[in-house]
Protein backbone atom coordinates (compact mmCIF):
# COMPACT_ATOMS: atom_id res chain seq x y z
CA UNK A 1 0.00 0.00 0.00
CA UNK A 2 1.89 3.59 -0.76
CA UNK A 3 1.65 6.63 0.85
CA UNK A 4 -0.53 9.47 0.19
CA UNK A 5 -2.93 6.59 -1.11
CA UNK A 6 -6.05 9.36 -0.36
CA UNK A 7 -4.89 12.07 -3.00
CA UNK A 8 -6.15 9.69 -5.69
CA UNK A 9 -8.37 6.85 -3.77
CA UNK A 10 -11.76 5.87 -5.28
CA UNK A 11 -13.64 5.37 -1.92
CA UNK A 12 -17.06 3.43 -1.76
CA UNK A 13 -19.49 4.99 0.90
CA UNK A 14 -21.36 2.19 2.73
CA UNK A 15 -24.81 2.81 4.64
CA UNK A 16 -24.51 -0.02 6.86
CA UNK A 17 -28.30 0.12 7.02
CA UNK A 18 -29.25 -0.47 3.89
CA UNK A 19 -25.75 -2.55 2.24
CA UNK A 20 -26.06 -6.12 3.77
CA UNK A 21 -28.26 -8.05 6.54
CA UNK A 22 -26.44 -10.97 7.62
CA UNK A 23 -28.98 -12.05 10.11
CA UNK A 24 -32.39 -11.83 8.79
CA UNK A 25 -33.57 -8.28 10.89
CA UNK A 26 -34.08 -6.22 7.71
CA UNK A 27 -31.30 -4.07 9.59
CA UNK A 28 -28.05 -4.30 7.43
CA UNK A 29 -25.03 -5.33 9.30
CA UNK A 30 -21.37 -5.28 10.12
CA UNK A 31 -21.21 -9.30 9.08
CA UNK A 32 -23.05 -8.35 6.41
CA UNK A 33 -20.57 -5.96 4.85
CA UNK A 34 -17.95 -8.57 5.45
CA UNK A 35 -19.78 -11.68 3.73
CA UNK A 36 -19.99 -8.92 0.72
CA UNK A 37 -16.01 -7.68 0.81
CA UNK A 38 -15.13 -9.61 -2.55
CA UNK A 39 -18.05 -8.11 -4.76
CA UNK A 40 -16.61 -4.82 -3.62
CA UNK A 41 -12.79 -6.11 -4.32
CA UNK A 42 -14.58 -7.08 -8.00
CA UNK A 43 -15.47 -3.67 -8.46
CA UNK A 44 -11.91 -2.21 -8.13
CA UNK A 45 -12.32 0.17 -4.80
CA UNK A 46 -9.27 1.41 -3.00
CA UNK A 47 -11.45 2.44 0.50
CA UNK A 48 -14.51 1.52 2.08
CA UNK A 49 -16.25 4.75 4.39
CA UNK A 50 -19.01 3.34 6.68
CA UNK A 51 -21.90 5.25 8.03
CA UNK A 52 -22.13 5.15 11.52
CA UNK A 53 -22.53 2.06 13.53
CA UNK A 54 -22.02 2.90 16.87
CA UNK A 55 -24.12 2.26 19.67
CA UNK A 56 -27.77 4.33 19.46
CA UNK A 57 -31.67 4.94 19.35
CA UNK A 58 -31.36 5.26 15.92
CA UNK A 59 -33.45 8.75 15.91
CA UNK A 60 -31.79 9.78 13.08
CA UNK A 61 -30.62 6.41 11.56
CA UNK A 62 -27.05 6.29 13.77
CA UNK A 63 -25.87 9.99 13.63
CA UNK A 64 -27.31 10.02 17.03
CA UNK A 65 -24.27 8.49 18.96
CA UNK A 66 -24.86 7.44 22.64
CA UNK A 67 -21.88 5.77 22.49
CA UNK A 68 -19.00 6.24 20.37
CA UNK A 69 -16.25 3.56 21.56
CA UNK A 70 -19.14 0.43 20.84
CA UNK A 71 -21.17 -1.61 18.09
CA UNK A 72 -24.85 -1.25 18.35
CA UNK A 73 -26.00 -4.33 19.08
CA UNK A 74 -28.48 -3.81 15.31
CA UNK A 75 -24.77 -3.99 13.50
CA UNK A 76 -22.90 -6.36 15.76
CA UNK A 77 -20.44 -6.11 18.08
CA UNK A 78 -16.65 -4.99 18.43
CA UNK A 79 -15.27 -8.97 17.26
CA UNK A 80 -17.52 -8.44 14.08
CA UNK A 81 -15.92 -4.96 13.18
CA UNK A 82 -12.40 -6.44 13.88
CA UNK A 83 -13.18 -9.21 11.78
CA UNK A 84 -14.80 -6.88 8.98
CA UNK A 85 -11.58 -4.54 9.33
CA UNK A 86 -9.40 -7.57 8.74
CA UNK A 87 -10.96 -9.33 6.22
CA UNK A 88 -11.04 -5.78 3.85
CA UNK A 89 -7.20 -5.14 4.54
CA UNK A 90 -6.34 -8.46 3.35
CA UNK A 91 -7.99 -7.67 0.29
CA UNK A 92 -6.25 -4.01 0.17
CA UNK A 93 -9.39 -2.46 1.24
CA UNK A 94 -8.68 0.60 3.39
CA UNK A 95 -11.47 1.58 6.31
CA UNK A 96 -12.81 5.02 7.02
CA UNK A 97 -15.56 5.43 9.91
CA UNK A 98 -18.32 8.03 10.31
CA UNK A 99 -17.42 10.52 13.24
CA UNK A 100 -19.81 12.73 14.79
CA UNK A 101 -18.91 15.33 16.47
CA UNK A 102 -20.88 17.83 16.75
CA UNK A 103 -23.62 16.63 18.37
CA UNK A 104 -24.36 13.19 20.77
CA UNK A 105 -27.87 11.57 21.43
CA UNK A 106 -30.22 12.79 23.96
CA UNK A 107 -29.43 8.52 25.62
CA UNK A 108 -25.21 9.52 25.59
CA UNK A 109 -24.42 9.10 29.44
CA UNK A 110 -23.39 13.41 29.22
CA UNK A 111 -26.53 14.42 28.44
CA UNK A 112 -28.24 12.43 31.27
CA UNK A 113 -26.04 13.76 33.45
CA UNK A 114 -26.64 17.13 32.20
CA UNK A 115 -29.77 16.96 32.54
CA UNK A 116 -29.93 15.80 35.90
CA UNK A 117 -26.96 17.95 37.33
CA UNK A 118 -29.30 20.96 36.33
CA UNK A 119 -28.06 24.97 35.47
CA UNK A 120 -24.78 25.91 36.26
CA UNK A 121 -22.91 22.55 36.82
CA UNK A 122 -19.62 20.83 34.52
CA UNK A 123 -22.02 18.46 33.40
CA UNK A 124 -24.19 20.72 31.03
CA UNK A 125 -21.35 23.11 30.13
CA UNK A 126 -20.39 20.00 28.44
CA UNK A 127 -23.58 20.98 26.05
CA UNK A 128 -24.75 24.62 24.47
CA UNK A 129 -27.61 25.08 27.35
CA UNK A 130 -28.87 28.36 28.05
CA UNK A 131 -31.81 30.62 29.78
CA UNK A 132 -34.75 31.62 27.69
CA UNK A 133 -35.50 35.11 26.49
CA UNK A 134 -38.80 36.75 27.76
CA UNK A 135 -39.69 37.43 31.55
CA UNK A 136 -40.46 34.10 32.33
CA UNK A 137 -37.97 32.57 30.02
CA UNK A 138 -40.36 31.06 27.75
CA UNK A 139 -38.72 31.95 24.35
CA UNK A 140 -36.01 30.64 22.84
CA UNK A 141 -32.69 31.64 23.23
CA UNK A 142 -32.60 32.16 19.66
CA UNK A 143 -34.10 32.42 16.57
CA UNK A 144 -31.85 29.65 15.13
CA UNK A 145 -34.05 26.63 13.07
CA UNK A 146 -32.96 22.88 13.12
CA UNK A 147 -31.69 21.45 9.86
CA UNK A 148 -34.38 18.81 10.29
CA UNK A 149 -37.30 21.29 10.35
CA UNK A 150 -38.64 23.60 13.35
CA UNK A 151 -37.06 25.27 16.33
CA UNK A 152 -33.11 24.52 17.01
CA UNK A 153 -33.98 24.61 20.56
CA UNK A 154 -35.82 22.45 23.46
CA UNK A 155 -36.84 23.23 26.92
CA UNK A 156 -36.29 20.84 29.82
CA UNK A 157 -37.95 20.19 33.08
CA UNK A 158 -35.67 20.51 35.47
CA UNK A 159 -35.45 17.29 38.42
CA UNK A 160 -37.89 20.16 40.82
CA UNK A 161 -40.54 19.54 37.93
CA UNK A 162 -40.15 23.36 36.94
CA UNK A 163 -39.70 24.42 33.52
CA UNK A 164 -36.13 25.28 32.99
CA UNK A 165 -33.49 25.59 30.50
CA UNK A 166 -32.87 25.52 26.73
CA UNK A 167 -30.29 23.32 24.84
CA UNK A 168 -29.49 23.76 20.90
CA UNK A 169 -29.84 20.90 18.62
CA UNK A 170 -29.43 21.75 15.08
CA UNK A 171 -30.43 18.82 13.93
CA UNK A 172 -33.28 16.34 15.44
CA UNK A 173 -34.50 17.19 19.09
CA UNK A 174 -32.81 13.70 20.48
CA UNK A 175 -28.95 15.24 19.12
CA UNK A 176 -27.86 18.02 21.51
CA UNK A 177 -24.76 20.16 20.52
CA UNK A 178 -21.72 19.79 22.33
CA UNK A 179 -20.04 22.97 23.75
CA UNK A 180 -16.63 22.91 21.91
CA UNK A 181 -15.26 25.38 23.64
CA UNK A 182 -15.42 23.11 26.71
CA UNK A 183 -12.04 21.44 26.86
CA UNK A 184 -13.45 18.49 28.75
CA UNK A 185 -15.24 17.40 25.10
CA UNK A 186 -12.20 18.20 23.30
CA UNK A 187 -10.23 15.58 25.53
CA UNK A 188 -12.76 13.56 24.80
CA UNK A 189 -12.62 13.26 21.68
CA UNK A 190 -9.16 12.43 21.21
CA UNK A 191 -9.78 9.73 23.14
CA UNK A 192 -12.43 8.08 21.09
CA UNK A 193 -9.67 9.26 17.74
CA UNK A 194 -7.13 7.22 19.69
CA UNK A 195 -9.80 4.27 20.55
CA UNK A 196 -10.62 3.70 16.68
CA UNK A 197 -6.93 4.16 15.37
CA UNK A 198 -5.88 2.10 17.66
CA UNK A 199 -8.04 -0.30 16.14
CA UNK A 200 -6.34 0.36 12.80
CA UNK A 201 -9.31 2.45 11.15
CA UNK A 202 -7.44 4.03 8.34
CA UNK A 203 -9.50 7.37 8.35
CA UNK A 204 -12.45 9.48 9.71
CA UNK A 205 -15.01 11.20 7.72
CA UNK A 206 -15.89 14.10 10.22
CA UNK A 207 -19.64 14.65 9.78
CA UNK A 208 -20.93 18.25 9.96
CA UNK A 209 -17.33 19.50 10.18
CA UNK A 210 -18.15 22.83 9.36
CA UNK A 211 -20.49 23.01 12.47
CA UNK A 212 -19.71 22.26 16.00
CA UNK A 213 -18.15 25.91 16.64
CA UNK A 214 -21.21 28.33 16.92
CA UNK A 215 -20.21 32.57 17.02
CA UNK A 216 -19.91 34.25 19.97
CA UNK A 217 -22.66 35.63 22.11
CA UNK A 218 -25.58 32.98 19.51
CA UNK A 219 -26.74 35.97 17.57
CA UNK A 220 -29.93 35.78 15.53
CA UNK A 221 -29.79 34.54 12.09
CA UNK A 222 -32.33 34.21 8.97
CA UNK A 223 -31.09 31.76 6.33
CA UNK A 224 -31.39 32.38 3.27
CA UNK A 225 -34.68 31.00 1.30
CA UNK A 226 -33.11 29.17 -1.56
CA UNK A 227 -30.30 27.35 0.55
CA UNK A 228 -30.03 23.86 1.28
CA UNK A 229 -29.98 22.37 4.87
CA UNK A 230 -26.66 22.93 5.55
CA UNK A 231 -25.63 25.50 3.51
CA UNK A 232 -25.75 23.46 0.22
CA UNK A 233 -27.44 25.23 -2.69
CA UNK A 234 -30.88 24.27 -4.76
CA UNK A 235 -30.27 22.97 -7.60
CA UNK A 236 -32.40 22.97 -10.70
CA UNK A 237 -32.09 21.08 -14.21
CA UNK A 238 -30.26 24.46 -15.25
CA UNK A 239 -28.03 26.09 -12.97
CA UNK A 240 -27.83 26.13 -9.00
CA UNK A 241 -29.19 28.50 -7.20
CA UNK A 242 -26.45 29.43 -5.04
CA UNK A 243 -27.24 30.65 -1.22
CA UNK A 244 -26.33 34.23 -0.65
CA UNK A 245 -23.40 33.63 1.24
CA UNK A 246 -20.19 35.68 0.01
CA UNK A 247 -16.82 35.25 1.26
CA UNK A 248 -16.43 37.21 4.30
CA UNK A 249 -16.81 35.18 7.35
CA UNK A 250 -19.30 37.64 9.16
CA UNK A 251 -21.79 36.52 6.30
CA UNK A 252 -21.86 33.08 7.20
CA UNK A 253 -24.61 31.86 9.56
CA UNK A 254 -23.36 31.92 12.77
CA UNK A 255 -23.40 27.78 13.20
CA UNK A 256 -21.46 26.83 10.36
CA UNK A 257 -18.09 27.83 9.48
CA UNK A 258 -16.54 29.48 12.04
CA UNK A 259 -13.03 29.91 12.16
CA UNK A 260 -12.66 28.43 15.57
CA UNK A 261 -13.04 24.35 13.88
CA UNK A 262 -9.71 24.67 12.38
CA UNK A 263 -8.10 24.79 15.12
CA UNK A 264 -9.71 21.75 16.03
CA UNK A 265 -8.97 19.49 13.32
CA UNK A 266 -5.08 20.52 13.62
CA UNK A 267 -4.92 19.37 16.69
CA UNK A 268 -6.88 15.97 15.27
CA UNK A 269 -3.98 15.83 12.05
CA UNK A 270 -1.50 16.38 14.75
CA UNK A 271 -2.05 13.32 16.68
CA UNK A 272 -3.10 11.29 13.51
CA UNK A 273 0.28 11.80 11.74
CA UNK A 274 1.56 10.14 15.05
CA UNK A 275 0.33 6.30 13.68
CA UNK A 276 1.60 4.80 11.20
CA UNK A 277 -0.22 4.39 7.35
CA UNK A 278 -1.53 7.89 6.11
CA UNK A 279 -4.26 7.31 8.28
CA UNK A 280 -7.08 10.82 6.98
CA UNK A 281 -9.52 12.95 8.24
CA UNK A 282 -12.41 13.57 5.55
CA UNK A 283 -14.97 16.63 5.69
CA UNK A 284 -18.18 16.90 5.14
CA UNK A 285 -18.29 20.72 4.91
CA UNK A 286 -21.23 22.35 3.16
CA UNK A 287 -19.57 26.01 3.00
CA UNK A 288 -19.02 28.08 0.02
CA UNK A 289 -17.55 29.24 -1.83
CA UNK A 290 -14.70 26.84 -3.18
CA UNK A 291 -11.73 28.39 -1.63
CA UNK A 292 -13.68 28.66 1.48
CA UNK A 293 -13.57 24.76 1.47
CA UNK A 294 -9.69 24.46 0.71
CA UNK A 295 -9.01 25.98 4.17
CA UNK A 296 -10.57 22.51 5.58
CA UNK A 297 -7.57 20.87 3.72
CA UNK A 298 -4.46 23.31 4.38
CA UNK A 299 -1.24 21.34 5.16
CA UNK A 300 -2.15 20.73 8.99
CA UNK A 301 -5.21 20.60 8.52
CA UNK A 302 -7.29 17.41 6.90
CA UNK A 303 -6.59 15.43 3.94
CA UNK A 304 -9.93 15.54 1.98
CA UNK A 305 -13.10 17.57 1.44
CA UNK A 306 -15.90 16.78 0.01
CA UNK A 307 -16.55 18.54 -3.38
CA UNK A 308 -20.58 19.30 -2.71
CA UNK A 309 -19.81 21.92 -5.51
CA UNK A 310 -19.49 19.76 -7.73
CA UNK A 311 -22.65 17.24 -6.54
CA UNK A 312 -24.55 19.83 -7.16
CA UNK A 313 -23.41 20.91 -10.44
CA UNK A 314 -26.48 20.46 -13.29
CA UNK A 315 -25.64 18.31 -16.60
CA UNK A 316 -24.12 21.35 -18.48
CA UNK A 317 -21.22 21.44 -20.03
CA UNK A 318 -20.30 25.24 -19.44
CA UNK A 319 -20.86 24.72 -15.35
CA UNK A 320 -19.31 21.30 -15.11
CA UNK A 321 -16.00 23.34 -16.78
CA UNK A 322 -16.27 25.91 -14.58
CA UNK A 323 -16.19 23.91 -11.28
CA UNK A 324 -13.63 21.65 -12.32
CA UNK A 325 -11.25 24.49 -13.37
CA UNK A 326 -12.79 26.30 -9.80
CA UNK A 327 -12.04 22.75 -7.92
CA UNK A 328 -8.33 22.25 -8.77
CA UNK A 329 -7.47 25.33 -8.24
CA UNK A 330 -8.62 26.01 -4.91
CA UNK A 331 -7.57 22.55 -3.68
CA UNK A 332 -4.29 22.54 -5.88
CA UNK A 333 -3.53 26.53 -4.12
CA UNK A 334 -3.13 24.37 -0.77
CA UNK A 335 -1.63 21.05 -1.87
CA UNK A 336 -4.44 19.04 -1.39
CA UNK A 337 -6.10 17.04 -3.59
CA UNK A 338 -9.61 17.68 -5.28
CA UNK A 339 -12.53 15.04 -4.39
CA UNK A 340 -15.40 14.49 -6.76
CA UNK A 341 -18.86 13.01 -5.45
CA UNK A 342 -22.37 12.76 -7.05
CA UNK A 343 -23.91 10.73 -4.31
CA UNK A 344 -24.31 10.18 -0.79
CA UNK A 345 -26.44 9.24 1.88
CA UNK A 346 -27.73 12.57 2.46
CA UNK A 347 -28.74 13.48 -1.54
CA UNK A 348 -31.15 13.07 -4.00
CA UNK A 349 -29.83 9.60 -6.13
CA UNK A 350 -28.11 11.48 -9.18
CA UNK A 351 -29.59 9.16 -11.39
CA UNK A 352 -32.84 10.83 -10.38
CA UNK A 353 -31.28 14.47 -9.65
CA UNK A 354 -29.74 15.48 -12.64
CA UNK A 355 -33.09 15.36 -14.83
CA UNK A 356 -34.87 16.75 -11.42
CA UNK A 357 -36.56 20.10 -13.48
CA UNK A 358 -37.55 21.85 -10.39
CA UNK A 359 -34.97 23.46 -7.49
CA UNK A 360 -34.56 20.61 -4.94
CA UNK A 361 -32.62 21.81 -2.30
CA UNK A 362 -30.62 19.49 -0.60
CA UNK A 363 -31.73 17.68 2.38
CA UNK A 364 -35.60 18.07 1.23
CA UNK A 365 -35.76 14.93 -1.11
CA UNK A 366 -38.38 13.67 -3.51
CA UNK A 367 -41.89 12.35 -3.21
CA UNK A 368 -45.14 11.69 -4.96
CA UNK A 369 -45.96 14.96 -4.64
CA UNK A 370 -42.54 16.36 -5.78
CA UNK A 371 -42.86 18.79 -8.88
CA UNK A 372 -39.96 17.92 -11.99
CA UNK A 373 -39.94 14.15 -11.45
CA UNK A 374 -38.10 12.47 -14.17
CA UNK A 375 -38.64 8.96 -15.96
CA UNK A 376 -36.07 6.56 -15.16
CA UNK A 377 -33.96 6.05 -18.58
CA UNK A 378 -33.11 9.89 -19.04
CA UNK A 379 -31.55 9.93 -15.35
CA UNK A 380 -29.53 6.92 -15.23
CA UNK A 381 -28.33 7.78 -18.86
CA UNK A 382 -27.42 11.61 -17.65
CA UNK A 383 -26.03 9.74 -14.56
CA UNK A 384 -23.77 6.89 -16.61
CA UNK A 385 -22.28 9.74 -18.75
CA UNK A 386 -22.02 11.64 -15.30
CA UNK A 387 -20.44 9.10 -13.62
CA UNK A 388 -17.83 8.43 -16.68
CA UNK A 389 -16.48 12.46 -16.67
CA UNK A 390 -15.89 12.18 -13.01
CA UNK A 391 -13.80 9.20 -13.12
CA UNK A 392 -11.30 10.79 -15.24
CA UNK A 393 -10.70 13.75 -13.31
CA UNK A 394 -7.02 13.96 -10.74
CA UNK A 395 -8.16 13.72 -7.69
CA UNK A 396 -10.07 11.39 -5.41
CA UNK A 397 -13.48 9.92 -6.15
CA UNK A 398 -16.31 8.93 -3.74
CA UNK A 399 -19.13 6.17 -4.96
CA UNK A 400 -22.12 5.70 -3.02
CA UNK A 401 -23.52 1.95 -2.56
CA UNK A 402 -25.70 1.13 -5.30
CA UNK A 403 -24.97 3.55 -8.03
CA UNK A 404 -22.72 1.27 -10.08
CA UNK A 405 -26.14 -0.48 -10.41
CA UNK A 406 -27.99 2.80 -12.13
CA UNK A 407 -30.50 2.79 -8.62
CA UNK A 408 -32.90 5.58 -8.60
CA UNK A 409 -34.10 7.40 -5.90
CA UNK A 410 -36.90 5.88 -4.76
CA UNK A 411 -39.94 8.30 -4.69
CA UNK A 412 -42.91 6.90 -3.76
CA UNK A 413 -42.01 5.17 -0.35
CA UNK A 414 -45.17 4.80 1.22
CA UNK A 415 -45.49 7.95 4.32
CA UNK A 416 -45.92 5.15 6.84
CA UNK A 417 -42.98 3.50 5.91
CA UNK A 418 -40.26 6.61 6.37
CA UNK A 419 -38.16 6.87 8.93
CA UNK A 420 -36.25 10.45 8.23
CA UNK A 421 -36.72 13.03 11.38
CA UNK A 422 -37.01 15.60 8.00
CA UNK A 423 -40.23 13.98 7.19
CA UNK A 424 -41.88 13.94 10.98
CA UNK A 425 -40.30 17.58 11.89
CA UNK A 426 -41.62 19.04 8.86
CA UNK A 427 -45.17 17.36 9.13
CA UNK A 428 -44.73 15.47 5.49
CA UNK A 429 -43.40 18.96 3.71
CA UNK A 430 -40.37 17.79 3.20
CA UNK A 431 -39.42 13.96 2.32
CA UNK A 432 -35.89 13.52 3.97
CA UNK A 433 -33.79 11.54 2.38
CA UNK A 434 -35.19 7.51 2.81
CA UNK A 435 -35.03 7.87 -0.59
CA UNK A 436 -31.65 7.51 -0.90
CA UNK A 437 -31.45 5.21 1.54
CA UNK A 438 -33.50 1.71 0.59
CA UNK A 439 -31.54 -1.42 1.37
CA UNK A 440 -30.06 -2.36 -2.21
CA UNK A 441 -30.01 -5.24 -4.41
CA UNK A 442 -27.69 -8.11 -4.88
CA UNK A 443 -30.16 -11.27 -6.50
CA UNK A 444 -32.91 -10.85 -8.34
CA UNK A 445 -34.50 -13.74 -7.33
CA UNK A 446 -33.64 -13.49 -3.72
CA UNK A 447 -35.71 -12.57 -0.80
CA UNK A 448 -35.39 -9.00 -0.31
CA UNK A 449 -33.15 -9.31 -3.55
CA UNK A 450 -30.47 -10.75 -1.45
CA UNK A 451 -29.90 -7.68 0.93
CA UNK A 452 -30.79 -10.54 3.72
CA UNK A 453 -31.81 -14.05 4.16
CA UNK A 454 -35.20 -12.87 4.74
CA UNK A 455 -38.24 -10.84 3.12
CA UNK A 456 -37.27 -8.33 6.09
CA UNK A 457 -35.90 -5.30 5.17
CA UNK A 458 -36.32 -1.54 6.98
CA UNK A 459 -37.28 0.20 3.96
CA UNK A 460 -39.43 -1.22 1.37
CA UNK A 461 -37.79 -1.85 -1.75
CA UNK A 462 -39.22 -1.51 -5.36
CA UNK A 463 -40.11 -4.01 -7.57
CA UNK A 464 -37.67 -2.16 -10.13
CA UNK A 465 -34.62 -3.80 -8.02
CA UNK A 466 -35.35 -7.10 -9.33
CA UNK A 467 -33.95 -5.96 -12.77
CA UNK A 468 -31.08 -4.11 -11.27
CA UNK A 469 -30.06 -6.60 -8.86
CA UNK A 470 -26.19 -7.08 -9.16
CA UNK A 471 -26.84 -10.66 -9.97
CA UNK A 472 -28.33 -9.73 -13.59
CA UNK A 473 -25.91 -7.32 -14.33
CA UNK A 474 -22.47 -9.12 -13.65
CA UNK A 475 -20.90 -9.70 -16.83
CA UNK A 476 -23.63 -8.35 -18.79
CA UNK A 477 -22.00 -5.60 -21.48
CA UNK A 478 -23.41 -2.41 -21.14
CA UNK A 479 -24.56 -3.00 -17.40
CA UNK A 480 -24.34 -0.02 -15.49
CA UNK A 481 -22.52 -2.61 -12.95
CA UNK A 482 -19.31 -3.53 -15.85
CA UNK A 483 -19.78 0.20 -16.96
CA UNK A 484 -18.07 1.03 -13.39
CA UNK A 485 -16.06 -1.82 -13.26
CA UNK A 486 -14.50 -1.10 -16.46
CA UNK A 487 -14.28 2.65 -15.77
CA UNK A 488 -12.32 1.73 -11.96
CA UNK A 489 -9.51 -0.21 -14.05
CA UNK A 490 -9.41 2.18 -16.69
CA UNK A 491 -8.72 4.89 -14.16
CA UNK A 492 -6.23 3.13 -12.53
CA UNK A 493 -4.19 1.29 -15.25
CA UNK A 494 -3.97 5.04 -17.04
CA UNK A 495 -3.13 6.90 -13.42
CA UNK A 496 -5.95 9.54 -13.94
CA UNK A 497 -6.24 10.18 -10.51
CA UNK A 498 -2.33 11.67 -10.26
CA UNK A 499 -2.72 13.26 -13.76
CA UNK A 500 -3.77 16.90 -14.52
CA UNK A 501 -6.86 18.39 -17.14
CA UNK A 502 -6.08 19.64 -20.09
CA UNK A 503 -9.10 21.03 -22.02
CA UNK A 504 -9.04 20.50 -25.53
CA UNK A 505 -10.53 23.10 -28.02
CA UNK A 506 -12.83 22.46 -31.21
CA UNK A 507 -16.23 21.23 -29.58
CA UNK A 508 -19.82 22.79 -29.14
CA UNK A 509 -20.05 24.70 -26.44
CA UNK A 510 -22.15 21.96 -24.51
CA UNK A 511 -19.37 18.97 -24.95
CA UNK A 512 -16.79 19.20 -22.72
CA UNK A 513 -13.44 17.50 -24.20
CA UNK A 514 -9.90 17.03 -21.73
CA UNK A 515 -7.10 15.37 -21.76
CA UNK A 516 -5.45 13.68 -18.70
CA UNK A 517 -2.31 11.62 -19.33
CA UNK A 518 -2.69 9.49 -21.93
CA UNK A 519 -6.84 9.65 -21.97
CA UNK A 520 -9.14 12.04 -24.02
CA UNK A 521 -12.42 12.46 -22.14
CA UNK A 522 -15.73 13.46 -24.30
CA UNK A 523 -18.79 14.51 -22.43
CA UNK A 524 -21.51 15.54 -24.92
CA UNK A 525 -24.11 16.97 -22.09
CA UNK A 526 -26.64 18.18 -25.08
CA UNK A 527 -29.07 16.40 -27.27
CA UNK A 528 -27.39 16.22 -30.94
CA UNK A 529 -24.18 13.76 -31.74
CA UNK A 530 -20.74 14.76 -31.67
CA UNK A 531 -17.87 13.45 -33.60
CA UNK A 532 -15.01 11.54 -31.88
CA UNK A 533 -11.64 12.52 -31.94
CA UNK A 534 -9.19 9.92 -33.54
CA UNK A 535 -8.21 7.59 -30.30
CA UNK A 536 -9.00 4.28 -29.71
CA UNK A 537 -12.43 4.35 -27.40
CA UNK A 538 -11.62 2.85 -23.91
CA UNK A 539 -14.74 2.71 -22.83
CA UNK A 540 -18.22 4.61 -22.92
CA UNK A 541 -21.82 5.33 -20.99
CA UNK A 542 -23.72 4.54 -23.89
CA UNK A 543 -23.49 2.42 -27.07
CA UNK A 544 -21.48 4.26 -29.78
CA UNK A 545 -22.63 4.28 -33.86
CA UNK A 546 -18.99 4.65 -35.33
CA UNK A 547 -17.19 7.64 -33.70
CA UNK A 548 -20.49 9.42 -33.25
CA UNK A 549 -20.49 10.16 -29.22
CA UNK A 550 -24.28 10.03 -28.87
CA UNK A 551 -26.86 12.99 -26.46
CA UNK A 552 -25.95 12.73 -22.57
CA UNK A 553 -23.11 10.17 -23.23
CA UNK A 554 -19.42 10.44 -22.42
CA UNK A 555 -16.46 8.61 -23.73
CA UNK A 556 -12.83 8.25 -23.43
CA UNK A 557 -10.27 7.62 -25.73
CA UNK A 558 -6.63 7.06 -25.85
CA UNK A 559 -4.83 9.48 -26.58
Amino acid sequence: MTSDWWRTAAIYQIYPRSFADANGDGMGDLAGITSRLDDLHELGIDAIWLSPFFTSPQRDAGYDVADYCDVDPRFGTLADFDAMLAEAHARGIRVIIDLVPNHSSDEHEWFQAALAAGPGSAERARYLFRDGRGPAGDEPPNNWDSVFGGPAWTRVVEADGTPGQWYLHLFDSSQPDFDWTNDEVREEFRGILRFWLDRGVDGFRVDVAHGMIKADGLPDYTPPADGGSMGGAAVTAGVPLEPEISSEPGDLAPYWGQDGVHEIYRDWRALLDTYPGERILAAEAWVDPLPRVANWVRPDEMHQAFNFAYLETPWDAAALRGVIDASLDAFGSVGAPSTWVLSNHDVVRHATRLSVTEANPQGHGLGPRSNGLPSYEPGLRRARAATTLMLALPGSAYLYQGEELGLPEVIDLPDEAREDPTWFRTNGERYGRDGCRVPIPWEADSPSYGFGPSEASWLPQPAQWRELARDRQRGVDGSTLELYRSLLRRRREHDLGSGAVEWLPGFRDDVLALRNGDVIAVANTGTEPVELPAGDVLVASEALTGRSLPGDATAWLRA
